[in-house]
């Protein structure tokens, strides 16, 4: 009896409402946690920079061009809203670009390392996947493998970009046509467009830029060591034939002549020969393979009158360009640097809101 007294005490005093059947409903419901549908497309996710159509880079340019220009009107077009970077690997730009775009669009960006606490092991990636969507509003993921990615895409129920792989490096993609557009006097049609990519054609960089020029329609030589530790992968090489089919206009070449490659093209492009993942004892083989692709102020002499050469970042110089070029007067490494803020600040709100979503 006392103990009954007490709890009918409590339960006066609290006067705790009850749930009802459709707030118990609620609660448990999907739609609750998940929020609207933005469209029949959502969530879209950003493995690579082909899992875009062509009309959505396109919108993607030409709102990160009016978010550069005006970034006070958009101040607040992601309040309340929260992205999740996850890091395997390190990267500066990478988590200072999504973490300043995510506060000046006036939401949160939280960074958390799973180094030390890999993906899959406490638990599966698609529980992963699961609980995260029930929690923030987008996912970026910085790993070494295209499987964390897969997964985790495969399984979110919010949109999921690839912040790098070893499959491609989207953001960066989206980056580069920014600086592009600017130094092409703001145009969006790269028809007609010639691209060199040099060194090593194993690489995530290559992969993407590959199929960026088959979407977008323009062309690109690609030239590495005649080596199966360089060549392309032979699956990026018929995802960019169904490419060409469905997009027409963009071609590619692959060879292992550097002169050849970069002759009378618009853009040479280069990445670094020692990324992250490559074991230090790989070195001095690396570099002796490679160095016949450096780009140097000779190879810069075989392109087209008012060529740019661009780097994604980290660049040694000595390896993979000479100081001559990376500092020189046809570099915009730096206007590639600065575009992943705008270029993935213009992505997330259209992942987020829509792309069909009027937004100021």
């Amino acid at each position: 009896r006392n103990m009954a007294s007490r709890l009918n005490l409590l339960n006066t005093m609290c006067r705790l409402p009850q749930c009802s059947a459709a707030s118990r409903a609620m609660s448990s419901g999907r739609a609750a946690w998940d929020g609207p549908q933005k469209s029949k497309e959502y969530p879209l996710h950003v493995k690579t920079i082909a899992c875009l159509t062509k009309e959505q880079v396109l919108k993607v340019l030409a709102l990160a061009k009016d978010m550069k220009a005006a970034p006070l009107k958009y101040a607040d077009v992601l309040k309340q809203k929260t992205l999740l970077m996850l890091f395997e690997k390190p990267s500066l730009r990478t988590r200072v670009s999504f973490e300043t775009g995510m506060t000046q669009l006036g939401g949160h960006a939280i960074h958390y390392n799973i180094a030390d606490s890999p993906l899959g092991k406490k638990e599966s990636i698609q529980d992963t996947a699961r609980v995260l969507s029930r929690y923030v509003d987008a996912v970026t993921a910085r790993v070494f493998t295209r499987k964390a990615v897969e997964e985790l895409s495969a399984n979110a129920t919010i949109p999921v970009v690839n912040a790098l792989d070893d499959f491609a490096h989207p953001c960066q993609m989206l980056a580069d046509l920014l600086t592009i557009s600017e130094f092409r006097g703001g145009s969006t049609d790269f028809t007609g467009m010639k691209m060199a990519f040099v060194g090593d054609c194993q690489n995530n960089m290559t992969y993407d830029l590959m199929r960026m020029a088959c979407l977008m329609g323009f062309h690109i030589n690609v030239a590495g060591p005649d080596s199966k530790d360089f060549e392309v992968e032979w699956g990026v090489v018929k995802e960019c034939e169904n490419l060409q089919q469905k997009s027409p206009g963009g071609t590619f070449s692959i060879g292992q002549d550097r002169d050849a490659a970069c002759k009378g093209v618009d853009i040479v492009y280069c990445d670094s020969w020692m990324s992250y993942g490559i074991a230090p004892a790989e070195r001095a083989e690396r570099l002796k393979a490679l160095m016949p692709y450096q780009v140097t102020g000779k190879t810069m002499e075989l392109t087209a009158p008012g060529s740019i050469f661009m780097n994604c970042l980290p660049a040694m110089r000595g390896e993979e360009q000479t100081a001559e070029v990376i500092d020189g007067p046809k570099s915009v490494v730096w206007d590639q640097a600065e575009n992943r803020l705008h270029a993935q600040k213009a992505l997330l709100t259209l992942l987020i809101r829509g792309f069909d979503t009027p937004l100021v």
